[in-house]
Parts: structure tokens; sequence; C-alpha cells
């Protein structure tokens, strides 16, 4: 230090003092440049968002609306505004009150639908909400509940998801994934692999996508995709080379072991070896080929890893965000109809006025 110091010409002293500020200003500009580049990210998600909920509500309301498929699955307009959005998942309900100056209140005056008798609760549950309700957002593990709510409620309802029947939105999201990527959902050929049996996302992709003009197949063990999906318009392989031959995406489902009571195959090892995804799969598909899942993955069981982390193919990660950008745009479409339909009731009809 000393040698250091005398090279300078400076003492002991003024040398440390300049190194501890040197240090002092390496410090402060790491410090800017993190904050900087933190700020930049942040608002470089935010734009990402922003963009996806624009696309999204775009292709709702021209062309997923027209198709038909917007009304046939519990996603409808809505005639009562007051602001209220209730999720109900089983036995446990949460309502959200929405409003311009306080947008989220917790509330828990609403009573719960039971899934052990779901006919007279969905009664009782829609009697507790409709006064101050524009939007229904339900979740049941029951199949046909959200459909049995619909018929008792006179506001939209979204199905969030019922047993193994349905899950519209989720559709909704894979399909505007697609069309992002793709530009176009018509003419696409899908392949929807694994428990085909349990999966309520199979059921609402195949209803949508083949509205859509997409020639959809479905791949998996005979004891998991029943020869009577045939008769929904999918095209139904047992082999899996086979069945992603030339196909433009490949879509996952996971084992939903939670629905199965036997046995529907011999072992998590030997299911991965025929029907899991991997690179040699793969390879019978055409070589730009989406992959996608719904989540969550079971990686090694359904699907490889490095298949599911494909930079270049994967669009699970889209799937994620699409998922936020298309919920936000079913509740602006419906809450904003809702405020249209009530504005034309408390408007009175000018003479010779046409609506």
């Amino acid at each position: 230090m000393n040698r250091i110091a005398k090279q300078r010409g400076m003492t002991l002293v003024e040398l440390m003092v300049s190194m501890v500020l040197g240090l002092f200003l390496m410090i402060g500009a790491t410090s800017v440049y993190t904050q900087g580049r933190q700020n930049y990210q942040s608002t470089e998600i935010v734009a990402r968002i922003q963009e996806n909920i624009r696309f999204a509500f775009e292709v709702l309301e021209a062309d997923i609306r027209l198709s038909g498929f917007w009304g046939q699955h519990n996603i409808g307009s809505s005639t009562t505004v007051s602001g209220v959005v209730v999720l109900c998942d089983g036995n446990n309900v949460t309502a959200w009150a929405l409003a311009p100056t306080n947008p989220v209140q917790a509330t828990n005056n609403v009573p719960a639908a039971s899934n052990a008798n779901v006919g007279p609760n969905c009664s009782a549950f829609g009697d507790g909400v409709v006064p101050n309700t524009d939007v229904l957002v339900v979740r049941h593990n029951q199949s046909g509940a959200v459909k049995l709510l619909s018929e008792k409620v006179n506001c939209s309802v979204i199905n969030a998801g019922d047993g193994s029947h349905e899950h519209p939105t989720q559709a909704l999201l894979d399909a505007l994934t697609i069309r992002r990527r793709r530009g176009k959902l018509a003419g696409l050929t899908v392949a929807i692999c694994g428990d085909i049996q349990h999966s309520r996302v199979a059921r609402s992709n195949i209803y949508l996508l083949t509205t859509m003009g997409a020639r959809v197949r479905l791949i998996g063990p005979r004891t998991l995709v029943p020869c009577t999906f045939a008769h929904l318009g999918a095209e139904i392989f047992h082999d899996m080379n086979e069945g992603l031959k030339d196909c433009d995406i490949v879509m996952m489902l996971r084992l939903q072991t939670e629905r199965m009571h036997s046995n529907f195959f011999p072992s998590v090892r030997e299911y991965f070896q025929y029907f899991g995804l991997d690179y040699e799969k793969l390879s019978n598909a055409k070589e730009d080929a989406l992959i996608m899942h719904p989540g969550p993955m079971n990686r090694g069981v359904e699907i490889d890893s490095e298949v599911a982390d494909d930079i270049g193919r994967s669009a699970i990660r889209e799937q994620v965000e699409m998922g936020v950008a298309v919920r936000m745009a079913c509740l602006e479409i419906l809450t904003r109809e809702s405020a249209k339909a009530q504005n034309s009731a408390e408007t009175p009809n000018p003479a010779g006025a046409k609506f």
C-alpha cells in the first residue's frame, strides 16, 4: 500500500480515502443500473400483459363469439349491474366486490354450494347472490353444477371448471395462444394426448377447436381415450407415433389420478414409455410443431423436461400469460354488456327510436 501511495504521489491515508470513495461510487452505480433494469422489466411485463388483453378481447369479440361457442358453454350476456364476482370452489365460496374507487373488497356472506347435494344448494346459492351480482365465476367438482346454477340466476355465469365436464376459459386461452403463434386455427391439426377420459380441458378444446375449423386428434391408451369421443368430431389414436404424424400442435394432458377409481394403466414408467412426450415421439410431428400443456405438468410422466422447456417450440409459458388476459377480457366483455343493458333499461325510448 505504501509503495502504491508513493507511486501516485499520495499519502497512505489519501490512498485509502480514494479507494473507499471509489468503492461507494461502484456500489451506487450498480444500484442505479439494477433499479433501472427492474423498472424496465416491470414496464415491459405490464406492456406485455396489456397487449395480451387487447389481443384476447379482439379475438373473443370478433371470432370466437360469432362461432357460437360463447353462449353454448356458460359464457353469456349479463342483465344486472352491481359489481360482484363470486368464485365457488366446492364448499368454499368467496366473493369480490368490484368498484372503481375500491377495486377489491372480500365478503363472506354468501351461502356455500355443497358438493354432496348440488341441486337445492345451487338454488339457495343463486337466491343469495343474484340481487347484487354481475358475473358468477364458478368451479365445482360435479359435472353439470355450473349449468344448473346458470338456470337459477339472472346474470352471466362463467364456467371455471365443473368436474370432468368442461373448462371453457382454458380452451379459450389455448386457442388464443395457437392463434397468436400460427395466425389462424382453421386447417391446423391439433393432437391432444393423455388422460382424455377425465379431462374437462380436452372436452372444451374439442368443442372450440373443431368449431373454429381445426382438426383434432385424441391420443392415449384405450382405457383413457374411449371410442365414444369420436362422436365429438375428433379422431382417435392409441399409438403415439401414428397419432402425432404431421401435427401442427401437440397438447399434453396430465394423468388426473384424483378422478381415477381403478387401474387405467400398469405403471407410470410404462405410461411414459408409450405415451409420454419426448423428442423421439415428437419427431413424428411437423418440425415447427408447438408444444402445449394446460398445467400443472408432471415431468417424466406425460412430458419430458427437455421438451417442456424447449425455448423454440414450447408455448407453455405463453399459455400461462394468456390465461390472465383471457379471463380479464371475459369479465370486461360481460360487465360492459351488463352496463349497456341497464343503461338501455333506464333510458326512456324516444319516439321513433330503434334498438
